[in-house]
């Protein structure tokens, strides 16, 4: 029950973050390229990054478990390269089954565009907030005995 609860949650925080990150980067593209900037601020995801974002709630306990002994910088870039890891597989994956993978990265530092490099900072904050949230979720879902 608890694993299928913080599935559903983390399923939710993750697409809800991406529709969040995709519409603001859109505002700073458009300043950054001296176009108008679309106040409608439209984020998107994918249906397919439901579940990956789910993968969290069987992921976060051992990542988690075993980056405590870090300090919170070298924490959230380790859980980063983590996120990449699972990133640039769920890519492959869907590449392989559906033809194309959704997220295909063309522009900058990416990784066969299955991963782009310049989102570093970004997977770090994104790990952070997983760090709380998983914390107060997983005490907020323990049953008592």
């Amino acid at each position: 029950m608890k694993k299928g609860l913080l599935f559903l949650a983390f399923g939710c925080v993750g697409i809800t973050t991406e529709i969040f990150f995709t519409a603001i980067s859109s505002v700073v593209e458009s300043l950054l390229n001296h176009e108008a900037i679309n106040w409608r601020l439209l984020g998107f995801s994918y249906i397919w990054m439901f579940p990956i974002y789910g993968l969290i709630s069987f992921l976060a306990p051992i990542v988690l478990g075993f980056l405590s002994k870090y300090p919170l910088l070298l924490r959230m870039f380790l859980a980063a390269i983590v996120i990449f890891t699972v990133e640039f597989i769920s890519g492959f994956i869907l590449d392989q089954l559906t033809g194309s993978c959704p997220w295909e990265y063309k522009h900058g530092y990416h990784v066969m565009g299955y991963i782009q490099l310049e989102y570093l900072p970004a997977w770090m904050l994104f790990a952070f907030m997983i760090e709380k949230i998983y914390s107060f979720l997983d005490k907020a879902f323990e049953t008592k005995n």
